[in-house]
C-alpha cells in the first residue's frame, strides 16, 4: 500500500513557474513507476509526465520542454517543475503510482496506476 500526498499548487500568472511535490509513504517506493496527471473541468484526466523505476521519462507533447519530472527514492518524493505556464495548464494535478513498469505507450493511461493522491490545484491566469 502506498499513500500519496501532493503539494505546491497555487495561482500564477502566465509565464510563471510552480513546482509540485508528491510525498509517498509505503513500501518499496523505488519499485513503482510514477506519473503526474491533470484534469481540467469538463475534460478527461490526461498524463502530463511519467517516470519508471529506472528513471526513463516521458512527457505529453503539450508540456514538453516546459515541465520536468524528477524523483528522489531516498526521500520518497516525486516532483514536477513547471515553467512557462499557460492558462491551458490550469487543472487539478494528481500524483500516481503503478505497481508495474510503464512504457512509452502505457505511461499516460490512467488505468495503469494503482494509487492516487488527492490532487493539488494549479491555476494560471492574469
Amino acid at each position: 500500500q502506498l499513500q500519496l500526498v501532493e503539494s505546491g499548487g497555487g495561482s500564477v500568472q502566465p509565464g510563471g513557474s510552480l513546482t509540485l511535490s508528491c510525498a509517498v509513504s509505503g513500501y518499496s517506493y523505488s519499485s513503482y513507476s510514477m506519473a503526474w496527471f491533470r484534469q481540467a473541468p469538463g475534460k478527461e484526466r490526461e498524463g502530463v509526465a511519467g517516470m519508471d523505476m529506472v528513471s526513463r521519462v516521458w512527457y505529453a507533447n503539450s508540456v514538453q520542454a516546459r515541465f520536468t519530472i524528477s524523483r528522489d527514492n531516498a526521500k520518497n518524493t516525486l516532483d514536477l517543475e513547471m515553467d512557462s505556464l499557460k492558462p491551458e495548464d490550469t487543472a487539478m494535478y494528481y500524483c500516481a503510482a503503478a505497481l508495474a513498469r510503464t512504457y512509452s505507450y502505457t505511461w499516460a493511461i490512467a488505468s495503469e496506476y494503482h494509487y492516487w493522491g488527492q490532487g493539488t490545484q494549479v491555476t494560471v491566469s492574469s
